[in-house]
């Protein structure tokens, strides 16, 4: 089994050192191949090399992360960028997910989760720390889904971008609604031609966030 190529976005080398010592000694599928201290110099040098997750940090020197983010998921859409940051506020939380963040996840997260996180993100899923997924789910319960005349998603296609929305990897969304997990990527499919998305986060952007 291939290992996952990690590059981190960080501009305190304290931090990053750790961050990338705990991965590597801790963890035998995961390989922190890059450590960037700005945004500039991800985006200048991340190409160069194989990356499969970025773990971005928001508060950066010149460019914010969510700016980087946005800019990377332009150049190489297929890059999962999961934002690791001190910032739990709900601001900064959705303006990450606009900008193509597949997942968020806090600095105080014990290594050992944000390692699952980079595991359950390349599955498919969208991870989050425990107080980010009660924000983002307070959020959608506070907001009214799109009506169903209101939208271009059949009942059965919006059942699965509501759960979507809460981090569900496809096979624990298969089980909540009891079909196949081949049922659920045909569906998703047509969720995302429908919604004109490329990811996760987008298709629930453009459904709950952009009514």
């Amino acid at each position: 089994m291939s290992r996952i190529r990690v590059a981190l976005i960080e501009d305190n080398a304290g931090f990053a050192a750790t961050i990338q010592q705990c991965i590597v000694s801790s963890e035998q599928e995961i390989d922190c191949v890059a450590v960037y201290s700005s945004a500039e110099e991800a985006l200048k040098k991340i190409g160069k090399v194989q990356v499969e997750v970025a773990l971005v940090d928001i508060n950066l020197p010149e460019m914010n992360g969510i700016e980087c983010i946005a800019r990377l998921r332009s150049i190489q859409p297929s890059l999962i960028c999961l934002v690791l940051t001190t910032f739990d506020n709900n601001a900064m939380i959705f303006d990450a997910l606009k900008a193509g963040a597949s997942g968020y996840m806090l600095k105080r997260s014990a290594v050992g989760e944000i390692a699952s996180a980079i595991k359950q993100a390349i599955n498919g899923g969208a991870p989050m720390s425990p107080y980010i997924a009660r924000q983002v789910v307070g959020f959608f319960h506070r907001t009214a889904a799109p009506k169903a005349s209101d939208s271009p998603l059949t009942d059965s296609e919006r059942a699965v971008i509501e759960l979507l929305a809460t981090g569900l990897l496809y096979k624990e969304l298969a089980a909540t609604l009891g079909v196949t997990i081949d049922v659920v990527r045909g569906r998703v499919k047509s969720i995302y031609e429908k919604l004109h998305a490329h990811s996760r986060m987008e298709a629930v952007n453009k459904y709950f966030l952009k009514k």
